[in-house]
């Protein structure tokens, strides 16, 4: 079994120690440090090469999103894990584009905050249909741009990674879009590579993100 290796970033004491009991429970999970800003953070992140860091939004010195940031654009390996208070921040579409693979509301049950890090430690982001229709809601509300054409840069796509890229921004599971488009799974999964790739993209958050900023899809109303 191999073990993940978490850097916990919140500035608050109590919130790290309630989380390094949480997470050292597990057997597969270790938590190799500790940071109370993002100043902190991104020097952690470099120093020490954690698999995932568990990073709050708010704090003193710098804040998460720019520490997540200043993480992805480092070129680390480390993945981000927002935490945050509220179920849809009016900051975690920010943190998401800065480079993070999930969020996580910091009340929510243990079992999900120990999921999550698995989940992005194996290379997946978490994107559940009920948290995609969050974000996107977020996005009519900025009034991202749509257009009812392919937009031109994604021109690099072949029609069944623009098929796959849609089917991502619903929130699809790889077996929910191999079932839809009458394929393999893993040939769903080879069409996310070569899009991640082509765009230089960290996960399918990024690839979401990436096509609603294009205007592939047209985001919902903002209710």
């Amino acid at each position: 079994m191999q073990t993940i290796r978490v850097l916990l970033v919140d500035d608050q004491p109590m919130i790290r120690t309630g989380f390094r009991l949480i997470l050292e429970a597990e057997p597969d999970i270790t938590v190799v440090g500790e940071a109370a800003d993002g100043v902190a953070a991104v020097e952690s992140a470099r120093s020490l090469c954690p698999d995932i860091v568990l990073m709050d939004i708010r704090m003193p010195n710098m804040d998460g999103v720019e520490a997540t940031r200043r993480i992805a654009e480092s070129g680390s390996p480390s993945r981000v894990v927002i935490l945050t208070t509220f179920d849809l921040d009016a900051h975690v579409v920010d943190a998401l584009r800065a480079g993070a693979s999930a969020f996580l509301v910091k009340d929510g049950p243990a079992d999900s905050l120990v999921g999550a890090i698995r989940t992005v430690a194996a290379g997946d982001a978490v994107l559940s249909p009920r948290v995609t229709h969050r974000l996107l809601d977020r996005f009519a509300h900025l009034g991202a741009p749509a257009s009812p054409d392919v937009p031109s840069r994604l021109g690099a796509l072949t029609s069944r990674e623009l098929d796959v890229l849609r089917a991502l921004t619903r929130g699809l599971s790889n077996a929910e879009i191999a079932l839809e488009l009458g394929v393999g799974e893993t040939t769903v999964k080879t069409h996310i590579a070569h899009i991640l790739e082509k765009y230089g993209l960290r996960d399918r958050v990024q690839a979401v993100i990436l096509a609603y900023d294009c205007g592939l899809v047209v985001p919902r109303s903002p209710r």
